[in-house]
């Protein structure tokens, strides 16, 4: 399942963070997957003394969105990135990597969703499309400023070639509480059941089906 957040950014975030990707240091995007030939980009380079504040900005719009955390049940999430494409940049047709390393001390963080948030107006740049496969079916996303993509880690996706302009996003890779796919977008739909017609339903019905959910995240959730 594939959730997109409108206004996930404000303007003023979306204004700060297209002002440091301007200014930022930025490195080859191989730097972080150097076995994936088709990855073509650039990506924040951490050392920047900015990187952290385009870090928190995204991380903050993260912890305030109650759609993502009805969605995603995340448990941990790695610092959000900002990537950037220029005229022929692209990133073939992949799968994200299952384990990434967050903490060098601690284990690994385990990719069930991934996340892109788009910052340069579609307007300013040409090609740049992310695609996701479902199955046969290409899912083309091409967000206005602000806008949040959130889809599973497992769908093999890509960025097509910018042909004009720069294509500027932050990316991040979250774990789930509920690592299961299907189990997670039963919990959703629940959830949102419960939200648009919670208040039609008797009230003992409706504590009844929030009593089912919340034992099935009991349920399905990992520590």
């Amino acid at each position: 399942m594939i959730l997109e957040i409108k206004d996930f950014l404000s303007p003023e975030e979306v204004a700060r963070l297209t002002a440091l990707g301007a200014d930022l240091k930025f490195v080859n995007g191989r730097a972080s997957n150097p076995a994936n030939t088709t990855k073509d980009n650039l990506q924040a380079d951490a050392a920047d003394p900015r990187y952290g504040e385009s870090v928190q900005i995204v991380g903050n719009a993260f912890a305030r969105s109650e759609e993502f955390r009805n969605f995603a049940f995340p448990k941990r999430m790695m610092p959000p990135l900002l990537a950037r494409y220029e005229p022929g940049m692209k990133y073939g047709a992949h799968a994200d990597a299952a384990l990434l390393q967050l903490d060098p001390k601690g284990p690994p963080l385990q990719s069930d969703i991934s996340a892109t948030v788009f910052i340069a107006d579609p307007r300013t740049y040409e090609g740049g499309e992310l695609v996701i496969h479902l199955g046969t079916r290409p899912v083309v996303a091409k967000g206005q400023p602000g806008e949040a993509i959130v889809y599973p880690s497992t769908t093999l996706h890509e960025v097509r070639p910018v042909r004009s302009g720069v294509r500027l996003v932050s990316i991040t890779f979250i774990e789930s509480l509920i690592a299961d796919e299907h189990k997670r977008t039963q919990l959703y739909e629940l959830n949102e059941v419960a939200a648009l017609e919670g208040l039609k339903m008797d009230w003992q019905n409706r504590v009844r089906l929030e009593t089912v959910r919340q034992n099935l995240v009991r349920m399905w959730s990992k520590s």
